[in-house]
């Protein structure tokens, strides 16, 4: 019997090679598996390409913001600090306290989210925290004298009070940029503009409100310490906190991400892969976290964080890189725990499993928005009135809140539900409005009995502020509609939603292998968990 011998073929820098092997001449070929080495020089080639690729697309995204925009920010920070310096003199001076420590009585303002990381875009606010000494409240002092002081300021617009929150705070615009407020009291006489908000001696008798106030700023501050490339670590971050957005997988409230959790799965890769470049990073994200052995908990290399197992309530928990080393806050749900799984997976196979021979790498197919009238044809349509403007944000915050709830009782009629957080205007409606359409399963049950989900859902509203009056003028309805009753800038054309199909499909675990050419590239270009041999090489 005559054989045949399969040979070689080559691409610009890389070689494909075929190991020899006997197979008879008539039968079926069966080509052995594939095996790419990759010239050094062309992967350096290739990562510089890629990674400058990956800044040209963030700079037409417009993630970050101009020069000008920068300095108006700042230039409101620093205008913020002055008028809390000037509230907390008025205070000491109301309080009767000694002219010297009237003097040297000072409060601060420390920025946190993603202006604190440094992450932020030209449309995103401020989070900035005001701290104060032990005798200035809460409730009299900020929300009253400050917020006085605020209202008169011709720079301050839109303000007012949120004090039912977990964490109370003001929220308004300083010269149109908006901002979050909230307030911690210090056990100190005085409060430096660059306090230390690791010192234990602050902290032992900090009251609770204050305690979790400030749990924002020690995050982030501990986050940008133990990074090794801030540089890198930024660049990452706007491009993960893009993917999550336009993929829908970013809103605490509704049971995604929130920007602390992105902060910290980011920095966990920055501080395995330091020398990698933000564009294999990027990469690298996708290939640690699709793969990801969950509820395995993510926590950063500190040695002063110490291990501990999951409390076995949070789908993915991830733990705070700060004392008291608790875990990050999750509403993460059944439902919505599926959909990261598989955005993950989505994201691995777009950005690790492309040509290896080609240097173009398409990053505007990893940011495509969810098509969510592609993948559903059924909805939950949320209709939230007031009004008012100003108590339809109200509203829609505290429903936001409790929203949760609503999710978890969907899950108990429904296999899966996607919970859109995009906000919408029904502009057939008069009152001021938002819309929330969540997409149910093909599969679950669309005769979901919507006056009983109404009734225990608004339950949990009708409670603190909106128990009495207040609720009067604010209404909230449900209803299921189809694809064809949704307004016309939500719906897709087929083909549109058809050429998203494959990406957002759960991928079985034997696809999520290897491929075979990446035991010849460097773990920080690839990603896969290197041998000791491969973390020398890489430094």
């Amino acid at each position: 019997m005559a054989y045949a011998l399969p040979g070689e073929a080559r691409i610009t820098g890389a070689v494909f090679v075929q190991n020899p092997v006997l197979v008879p001449r008539n039968h079926s070929l069966v080509s052995p598996p594939v095996i790419l080495r990759l010239n050094p020089a062309f992967l350096m080639q290739m990562d510089e390409h890629r990674t400058r690729s990956l800044l040209q697309f963030m700079a037409q995204e417009g993630l970050e913001p101009s020069p000008e925009e920068e300095m108006k920010r700042k230039t409101a920070i620093d205008q913020l600090k002055q008028i809390v310096l000037a509230w907390i003199k008025k205070v000491a001076w109301q309080c009767h306290l000694p002219k010297d420590v009237i003097a040297d009585a000072s409060a601060t303002v420390l920025t946190y989210g993603s202006y604190g990381l440094g992450v932020h875009g030209p449309e995103s606010d401020i989070d900035a925290l005001c701290v104060g000494p032990y005798f200035a409240t809460l409730e009299e002092d900020f929300f009253t004298v400050l917020h006085s002081m605020l209202e008169s300021q011709t720079e301050v617009s839109e303000i007012h009070c949120v004090k039912s929150a977990k964490v109370p705070l003001m929220r308004f615009k300083f010269n149109g940029i908006s901002i979050d407020f909230p307030y911690a009291r210090l056990p100190a006489i005085s409060v430096p503009e660059y306090v230390n908000v690791f010192d234990p001696s602050l902290l032992a008798q900090v009251d609770d409100t204050s305690w979790r106030s400030l749990s924002g700023v020690r995050a982030n501050k501990r986050i940008l310490q133990l990074v090794p490339n801030l540089k890198n670590f930024q660049s990452m971050l706007r491009c993960v906190k893009l993917w999550a957005r336009r993929r829908g997988v970013y809103s605490h409230l509704f049971g995604f991400f929130g920007g602390i959790h992105l902060a910290i799965l980011t920095a966990y890769v920055c501080q395995r892969y330091p020398n990698a470049s933000a564009s294999a990073l990027l990469c690298l994200f996708f290939e640690t976290f699709s793969k990801w052995p969950w509820p395995e908990p993510v926590v950063l290399n500190d040695p002063s964080i110490p291990y501990r197992h999951p409390d076995g309530r949070s789908f993915m928990p991830i733990m705070m890189p700060c004392s008291p080393f608790e875990w990050c806050h999750s509403n993460i749900t059944r439902s919505t725990y599926r959909k990261i799984v598989s955005e993950f997976q989505r994201g691995y196979v777009l950005t690790r499993l492309q040509d290896p021979g080609r240097m173009e790498f398409r990053w505007n197919n990893l940011f495509e928005a969810y098509p969510y009238t592609g993948k559903h044809t059924h909805f939950l349509q949320i209709l939230l009135t007031a009004d008012n403007d100003d108590e339809l944000q109200e509203w829609v915050g505290w429903v936001k809140s409790r929203i949760r709830g609503l999710l978890l009782k969907l899950e108990m009629v429904q296999e899966y539900c996607d919970p859109n957080p995009t906000e919408n205007v029904d502009h057939n409606i008069t009152e001021p409005n938002i819309v929330f359409y969540w997409g149910l399963s093909h599969k679950g049950n669309t005769f979901i009995n919507i006056g009983s989900l109404k009734k225990d859902f608004m339950k949990s509203l009708n409670t603190d502020q909106f128990a009495d009056g207040n609720r009067n003028h604010c209404k909230l309805g449900l209803s299921i509609v189809q694809y064809s009753q949704l307004p016309k800038s939500l719906r897709l054309d087929a083909s549109g939603a058809k050429g998203s199909e494959p990406c957002g499909e759960t991928l079985d675990n034997n696809y999520l292998q290897k491929p075979v050419y990446s035991q010849y590239v460097p773990q920080y270009f690839v990603g896969y968990v290197a041998n000791e041999q491969h973390r020398a090489a890489a430094g």
